[in-house]
């Protein structure tokens, strides 16, 4: 990519009422453009990232047995009195349709799944299953802040599993458990798996995924030395006690949650009377589990934990691009043709071994162009100038780290390779 071609631009001020990092910086990028308070559409740089998030989360539920399918976003009023939530769900949008009926857009699809998945199972045979989708989800929050952390329109993936005895729900969700780690490091977040409430969900103990920063609306005590916490609201320790899994010391810190996870028991399946053929003859109900990983959120999150002064240090495994290739231009003619030729062969060069790379091929200052590099927070930026062409080099600097080095010219394929690889 080229961003002489990019339709967006970057802008030199943040918005005035970002209040947070991933608000300032998203939005100051062109990863989104807000459209009103809390609805977001996503721009190239933007949705490279979201795509790249909602893959990885893909794999991870692939690798446990998980079934991609996409629900309506629609949902019909008589599923949500069904199960009692029509009324009682503050946050649900409900629409009046010219046919004078009433419809909710989906802030969860547990209406939707439940006798949806309830259709296909006759007998314990059928169990255990898991579907999930990748969704937009609609809720009426009374006041959206924080950028994309909390959004009246926004992404989720959410999972649902159905089984026949609770030993095996309880199998499930670990499994779960540890592939929401797994999904979070590949992000190159450090999450805290919190016990919390159920919420509207359940009144089952669920876990939260949490990861630390001053952003977070949740206070919730930690261990610094493992992956345990506790949501404050739930919490039977304080701060300073022992934490239970490696001995360490809890501290109350902020975070955000970027996934939870449910044991639904039957909550659902009784309302909908999703039962089945036990072994013995019998019929009973099927016990139900809910995994959710907000997409968007995810991404803002990434921000809020992985930033400076300057800008975004996204991870390689969701960074929009790679390599950040920037040629500085020169006053002279002659020097200004060979770091614009120098420029493009590498670029070609790397397009052609497959490598992620955008080219600030912009008539823009140096230092707009260096400011730039730093607020899109490609992991890695290579700059071609008149001083570097001198040393017949380039200058390697990773984001995260704060000196740069040159690397000769010959040799720059193969340690961007590296890089990228590594």
């Amino acid at each position: 990519m080229q961003m002489s071609k990019l339709f967006t631009k970057t802008s030199k001020t943040a918005p005035h009422d970002a209040d947070t990092a991933n608000a300032k910086y998203l939005i100051q990028g062109s990863f989104v453009h807000q459209e009103m308070a809390g609805v977001y559409s996503w721009l190239p740089l933007g949705l490279r990232v979201l795509n790249k998030v909602v893959n990885i989360i893909r794999e991870e539920m692939d690798a446990i047995g998980g079934q991609e399918i996409l629900m309506s976003a629609l949902q019909p009023k008589e599923n949500w009195i069904t199960t009692g939530r029509w009324d009682s769900v503050d946050i649900l949008f409900k629409l009046h349709s010219q046919t004078d009926k009433d419809y909710a857009l989906g802030c969860s699809h547990e209406e939707l799944v439940t006798p949806l998945v309830g259709s296909f199972i006759k007998s314990y045979k059928d169990l255990p299953c898991a579907v999930y989708q990748v969704q937009t989800k609609f809720r009426d929050e009374l006041r959206a802040k924080s950028g994309v952390l909390r959004g009246r329109e926004f992404g989720m993936k959410d999972m649902y599993s159905f089984h026949a005895t609770q030993e095996d729900l309880e199998r499930y969700y670990q499994k779960v458990l540890q592939a929401y780690i797994k999904v979070f490091q590949r992000c190159g977040l450090d999450v805290k798996v919190t016990e919390a409430s159920g919420g509207i969900f359940t009144k089952n103990v669920s876990h939260e995924f949490q990861v630390v920063t001053p952003a977070g609306e949740d206070n919730i005590l930690a261990c610094p030395n493992c992956t345990y916490a506790q949501n404050s609201e739930v919490s039977t320790l304080k701060e300073g006690d022992k934490c239970p899994d490696c001995g360490g010391v809890l501290a109350a810190v902020k975070g955000v949650e970027v996934g939870n996870i449910f044991d639904l028991g039957t909550k659902y399946s009784d309302a909908f009377k999703v039962e089945f053929t036990a072994e013995d003859g019998s019929r009973q109900t099927a016990l139900m589990g809910c995994y959710g990983i907000g997409t968007t959120r995810l991404v803002g999150t990434i921000v809020e934990a992985l930033h400076d002064e300057r800008g975004i240090m996204w991870p390689k495994l969701v960074a929009p691009f790679a390599i950040h290739l920037v040629s500085l231009n020169s006053k002279d003619e002659a020097v200004q043709a060979k770091i614009m030729d120098t420029a493009a062969t590498l670029y070609e060069d790397m397009l052609h071994e497959g490598l992620e790379v955008i080219w600030d091929d912009r008539e823009a200052s140096p230092g707009e162009k260096l400011a730039d590099a730093d607020l899109l927070g490609m992991p890695l930026r290579i700059l071609i100038s008149e001083k570097s062409l001198k040393e017949n080099s380039v200058e390697w600097k990773q984001r995260a780290e704060k000196d740069a080095k040159l690397v000769n010219l010959q040799d720059v394929m193969e340690e961007a390779q590296g890089f990228v690889e590594e």
